[in-house]
């Protein structure tokens, strides 16, 4: 990936919904942000807004819940939101919608914690496939903001995998990485390689699980 400069991505998970830590919403449409996911939007905004270099784009994934995270730091900043489908929360395909509670519970969940690299989700992606999907994205992002700072609006995995993917650690140790809700992650692309700069800051200087 040649550059002319380091590229700073600030990835921002997407604040806390009605569903988060009850149930698995994957692609599911019209989830949007709880009174506290967007308290906790406007606090992230604000930290972002302050930054010295400013980054001077945000993108987001389509979802709702991303796009709403998404609109008070665009505001800070003094740009729009622009859409970015490979910041797309992972196709779950038929867990979509499944309690956590249940989701635990099965067989599978095990492979997806301990072997995610040996797991698909029926009629969704596998995991290999989400390494590839955002890291293609972010390439893309990165070309088109040579030497500059941006803002990349996602979800718990992908954003887990594009970290993971930075920092050399292996697919199937990825769930070792904790990414909460309206935090921020950082990653320097460079000629050079990746460096990961910070992972799961979140903006009311707590560690949130």
């Amino acid at each position: 990936m040649p550059l002319t400069g380091p590229t700073t991505v600030l990835f921002v998970r997407h604040g806390t919904t009605a569903t988060t830590g009850k149930v698995l919403p994957g692609r599911a449409q019209g989830l949007h942000l709880s009174d506290a996911g967007r308290a906790q939007a406007d606090r992230v905004a604000s930290m972002i807004g302050a930054l010295d270099p400013r980054p001077v784009a945000v993108y987001a994934s389509p979802l709702e819940r991303a796009r709403e995270t998404a609109a008070p730091i665009a505001r800070s900043l003094g740009v729009r939101v622009r859409t970015e489908r490979g910041l797309v929360e992972m196709e779950i395909g038929d867990w979509t919608g499944m309690s956590i509670k249940r989701a635990v519970r099965r067989r599978e969940w095990g492979t997806i914690q301990r072997w995610p690299s040996g797991f698909s989700f029926p009629r969704g992606e596998s995991f290999t496939e989400l390494v590839a999907r955002t890291t293609d994205a972010i390439g893309r992002l990165v070309r088109a903001h040579p030497g500059e700072t941006i803002v990349a609006v996602s979800h718990a995995d992908p954003i887990r995998a594009l970290v993971a993917s930075a920092a050399g650690v292996p697919l199937d140790l990825f769930q070792r990485l904790v990414i909460s809700t309206c935090s921020v992650s950082a990653v320097r692309y460079a000629s050079g390689g990746p460096w990961v700069m910070c992972v799961n800051a979140c903006a009311d200087g707590l560690v949130r699980a």
